[in-house]
This record gives C-alpha cells, sequence and structure tokens, in this order.
C-alpha cells in the first residue's frame, strides 16, 4: 500500500499480511515498537539510513501491530505516545523509503529466536539488514537478544547493527519512552518534547459537547483521547487543520472540575477561528504546560483565569522554537 506526500513522495508503507512491495524489496530495516519515535529512535533512523545508502539498498522501519503489551495484557490501559496514525506521520518526515508493519498474534509471539530471523525477516520480508537499538528483545518469551541477533543475522547472510544508549544534555538524561510518559504525566511539556526533538501531538476527530465553551466566550473543539496519560491542566497548543494549515490556541485536558467532573477531554480553544469543526480529524501539538486543572467558585472567575491563560499560551507560542511534526 503506497502512501506520500510533499516531504516524502516514495514513503511506502506494507501493512500486516499485505507482501513486501517492490519498493522495499532488500531493504534495511530498523526494528521495535518505537513509542514515541523520540532522539533515540532517530539516531537508530539515522543508522538505517545510512546502513541503506551503503549497500544501495532501500531504508524501513519494522514495527508490530498490536502493541505486545497490549496483546498480552488487552485490559490493562496503555498510554502509547505515538498511536500508528501518528506514528506513521513521524516516520514519513525522517526521510525512510517506507514504514513494514506486520501483525503481532499468537503465531508471532510462539516464534523462536532463529525462526524470528531466518523465517521472517530473511525469508517473508527478503530483508537485507536490520538495525536495532542496545536492548532489543525479540522471539518467544524474548528469548533473543542483540548479541543472538548478530549471530544469527551472520549465519542467515543479513547484515546487523546495534545502537548504543542515547542520552539526552549536559546531565546525560537517559532518552525512553518511559520518561516521556514520566514528563507527560507532570506536565513537563519541555522535557517531554526535547526527549522526542519535536512537539508532542495527538490526533483525533472533533466531537460534540456540551457547547458550554461558547457561552464563556471560549468555544472549543473537544477530542476524547484514549488511555491518556497527560497531566490534567492547561496547554499552549498549535493545531493541525482538515485543509493542513497551522492555528495557535490554549487547550484544556481534564474533568471540567467547575462544572461537571465529567470523562476526560481535550478542549481546545483555537484563537480566531471560526469554522466548523465537527466529524473533522484534526491534530494538536502541546507547546507548552500553563498550570493544572482547578475548580473555581463560578463562570465569572474561571472566565477571568481563561483570560490569563490565553495570554500566557500566546505567549508560549511567540517563544517557541521546537521543532513540529505536523507543520
Amino acid at each position: 500500500m503506497a502512501s506520500g506526500d510533499e516531504t516524502a513522495p516514495r514513503f511506502t508503507i506494507c501493512r500486516e499480511d499485505d507482501p513486501v512491495p517492490a519498493a522495499l524489496a532488500g531493504a534495511v530495516a530498523g526494528i521495535g515498537n518505537f513509542d514515541g519515535v523520540h532522539q533515540g529512535h532517530r539516531i537508530l533512523v539515522e543508522a538505517v539510513r545510512a546502513a541503506a545508502a551503503e549497500t544501495g539498498r532501500p531504508s524501513a522501519i519494522l514495527t508490530f501491530e498490536p502493541h505486545p503489551r497490549v496483546y498480552f495484557a488487552p485490559g490493562a490501559p496503555m498510554f502509547r505516545l505515538t498511536p500508528p496514525e501518528a506514528r506513521d506521520i513521524v516516520f514519513r518526515r525522517l526521510g525512510l523509503d517506507g514504514l513494514i508493519v506486520r501483525r503481532f498474534d499468537a503465531g508471532l509471539a510462539a516464534t523462536g529466536a532463529r525462526d524470528f530471523v531466518t523465517r521472517l525477516l530473511r525469508g517473508d520480508l527478503g530483508l537485507s539488514g536490520v538495525v536495532v537499538g542496545h536492548d532489543f528483545h525479540f522471539g518467544r518469551g524474548r528469548e533473543g537478544t542483540p548479541t543472538l541477533l548478530s549471530a544469527l543475522c551472520a549465519e542467515a547472510g543479513l547484515s546487523c547493527r546495534i545502537v548504543a544508549p542515547v542520552s539526552l544534555g549536559a546531565e546525560a538524561v537517559p532518552v525512553s519512552s518511559s520518561a516521556i510518559r514520566q514528563a507527560l504525566a507532570g506536565g513537563d511539556v519541555a522535557r517531554a518534547n526535547a526527549l522526542l526533538g519535536y512537539r508532542w501531538f495527538v490526533m483525533g476527530q472533533v466531537r460534540h459537547g456540551d457547547k458550554r465553551g461558547r457561552t464563556l466566550g471560549y468555544p472549543t473543539a473537544n477530542l476524547a483521547l484514549d488511555a491518556c496519560g497527560l497531566a490534567h491542566g492547561i496547554y499552549a497548543v498549535r493545531v493541525r487543520l482538515p485543509d493542513g494549515g497551522m492555528r495557535d490556541g490554549v487547550a484544556s485536558y481534564g474533568r471540567r472540575p467547575t462544572f461537571d467532573d465529567g470523562a476526560p477531554l481535550l478542549e481546545v480553544n483555537l484563537f480566531g477561528f471560526s469554522g466548523d469543526l465537527y466529524g473533522c480529524e484534526i491534530g494538536v501539538e502541546l507547546v507548552g504546560f500553563i498550570r493544572g486543572e482547578e475548580r473555581f467558585p463560578g463562570a465569572a472567575a474561571l472566565i477571568a483565569r481563561m483570560d490569563l491563560d490565553a495570554d500566557e499560551a500566546r505567549r508560549q507560542l511567540r517563544a517557541d522554537r521546537t521543532p513540529s511534526m505536523l507543520g
């Protein structure tokens, strides 16, 4: 299944049981779950592109759906930093030739390490080489280690590169999906975005709400976010509209304690926008955290605080220089 945009016209997505297309034949592929597609993952992507360029092969990512954690514990909520639709957008922007998605099911979970390499990587997918992180495990019961992968690839005639751990800044903060989740859970958008290397974003369909925002002078586009671990509070945001345009705004994520304490919603007010977005899919990037969610004594006090929040959001947006994956 081919897919592309102006930033990556040759990007090809091969989903689940689709045969590998000619555009990705003999690819060098980075393998992993890639939740977050963070700075460490981007070092891996650069290694994939370099290895592919050395041999004149396509560069790709191999990942799996559903996420293994979801497969093994289907009832447990999981805060995914980059669900499939967001992950596809990010990889499309990183200069790869394509993405290969394979189904994680009982058959794959029971596949031994050797068969994973010989039957899946070399046989079914026809890869010429792989790149993995230092902590990559694979095969039945996670029996495969990077060292074993390197040995099995050598036997199978595949190249294999292992990427070392990546840390950030003078304090050498380890870059990981867990660290990003922790930052977002604490409202530390700046840290999360630094670990990602771009503004963290969510995507969703605008749904009807109680339209209370209109009566407060702040009409909102409302999104329900599945199993989201983001701290409840107020954020400066940038929003990609269905036509591809970007708008600044201020958003609230939480239960609206002044009114109903209902299910968590992301409610986005777009500055200067008056169109109808109901039923449309939008992308919302977090630029900065403004404050935690609060209960106010009434609508007047809430409006006064919302005015201050909007001013602070505009200030943060003017100062922001973090790269975007949507704009």
